[in-house]
């Protein structure tokens, strides 16, 4: 994921996170740090604040995904005072997370009760950039790692230093600031456990296109509207909760287009009146034009290809209603210029989809590679003997299908730009 664009897509952002490296003695990767960076070519973090922790927080855990980030390996964190007092709350567990405690953080008896409070749960604590009689001693006994600025210590103190270190067993060091091999001589010769900096690795700056929050709840809605066993009182509430697609629904609905001469003037009433065959229809089409912002050619061809996913869905003994969801995400992440994956993480589908969209596994991770082959007109990847590889029919359907359905939508689209 690695800076995927410069550019954002329509209806997507660009966030950024620094990563850099933490080293085992061996030269193997022990965890990374994790760096606020306001761009793709910020070389340092410009600031190291509660909004820089907050976005670090949000874009590692939400974004991307953790374990995109960092996989199996901790992850440092640089915390402020506000953090580790409790006056912010952490919105994630203690698993696979260090809270490294900033060299500038006046360590009072608040944060010494803060950061007990944050042990006694499981966390574990770095104090970054040790500086002796800086009142963070403190919180020697609480503390499961040591960074410290090795090329800036002074040589006279640094075995002495290292020695008290050493009487905290579940004390590591981390050494950083590592610049020269001069410097990976010293961490030889102390022994120390951990080593960061330029002569091993330097941050490197990861980019992911994101959608807005208001847009992520557009995209629950083709998860909620295609399950099994669909929910009204889900489907309402999440419909409900966003004005905007409340208006767009009821317009949709009391539309000539719907084919009801019934008006409707709640979404409950909506939904019950004209079941939840036209409100799929008309939901997955507003849906995928608010999101992704489409032009009326790129809208039918993100229909298209949902369509037929589903048109193909029982050669692969799948779901058509789960098959329809799958082309659609994945036209819609194309759009975006994001990952499948990326939107799979915001969305609550069955185990079967998520496993197709992530992994392209099972009957509908089959049929989407077909489909994926017959756009990019591979005749040899798409042809089985049991499911051929004529598309003619199935094709034809599902243009006609999205032109229709397209069509048919102009004026609420319209309606909605006025």
């Amino acid at each position: 994921m690695e800076n995927r664009s410069e550019v954002p897509q329509q209806g997507a952002r660009l966030v950024h996170i620094g990563r850099q490296p933490i080293f085992d003695a061996s030269g193997d990767i022990a965890g990374y740090e994790l760096l606020f960076r306001g761009n793709t070519q910020a070389v340092a973090a410009d600031r190291r604040d509660a909004y820089a922790t907050s976005q670090v927080i949000v874009n590692a855990f939400t974004e991307f995904g953790l374990d995109e980030v960092v996989g199996d390996r901790v992850c440092f964190i640089n915390m402020t005072r506000e953090f580790l007092t409790g006056e912010m709350i952490l919105p994630f567990g203690p698993e696979n997370v260090v809270l490294e405690v900033l060299e500038t953080i006046d360590v009072d008896d608040a944060v010494v009760a803060g950061v007990s409070n944050l042990v006694s749960v499981g966390y574990r604590i770095a104090l970054d950039d040790f500086v002796w009689d800086s009142g963070h001693e403190r919180l020697l006994p609480l503390a499961s790692y040591v960074k410290l600025d090795l090329p800036n210590c002074d040589p006279a103190r640094v075995e002495e230093q290292l020695a008290v270190f050493r009487g905290f067993p579940q004390i590591q060091i981390v050494a950083e600031g590592l610049e020269t091999l001069d410097d990976l001589a010293l961490c030889d010769r102390y022994g120390i456990e951990l080593r960061q900096g330029y002569v091993l690795s330097r941050p490197k700056v990861m980019t992911a296109a994101c959608i807005p929050p208001f847009k992520l709840r557009r995209l629950e809605l083709v998860g909620a509207l295609s399950a099994p066993d669909a929910d009204i009182d889900k489907i309402v509430d999440i419909i409900s909760s966003d004005p905007a697609l409340t208006m767009r629904v009821l317009r949709a609905s009391n539309s000539a287009a719907v084919g009801t001469i019934q008006r409707v003037s709640s979404i409950r009433q909506a939904v019950v009146l004209l079941g939840l065959g036209h409100i799929r229809r008309w939901a997955m089409l507003m849906v995928i034009d608010d999101v992704a912002e489409t032009t009326e050619a790129q809208l039918t061809n993100a229909l298209t290809r949902a369509r037929l996913c589903h048109n193909l869905a029982e050669r692969f003994e799948g779901d058509p209603d789960a098959a329809f969801v799958a082309g659609l995400i994945t036209a819609v992440a194309e759009l975006l210029g994001i990952t499948s994956s990326s939107l799979v993480n915001h969305l609550p589908l069955t185990p079967d989809l998520c496993a197709a969209l992530t992994r392209g596994t099972g009957p509908l991770g089959r049929m989407l590679r077909v489909v994926d082959a017959y756009e990019r007109g591979d005749m040899a990847q798409m042809g089985s003997p049991r499911t051929g590889n004529d598309l003619t029919g199935a094709v034809m359907d599902a243009l006609r299908w999205s032109t229709q359905t397209v069509a048919a939508a102009a004026p609420s689209r319209l309606a909605v730009a006025s």
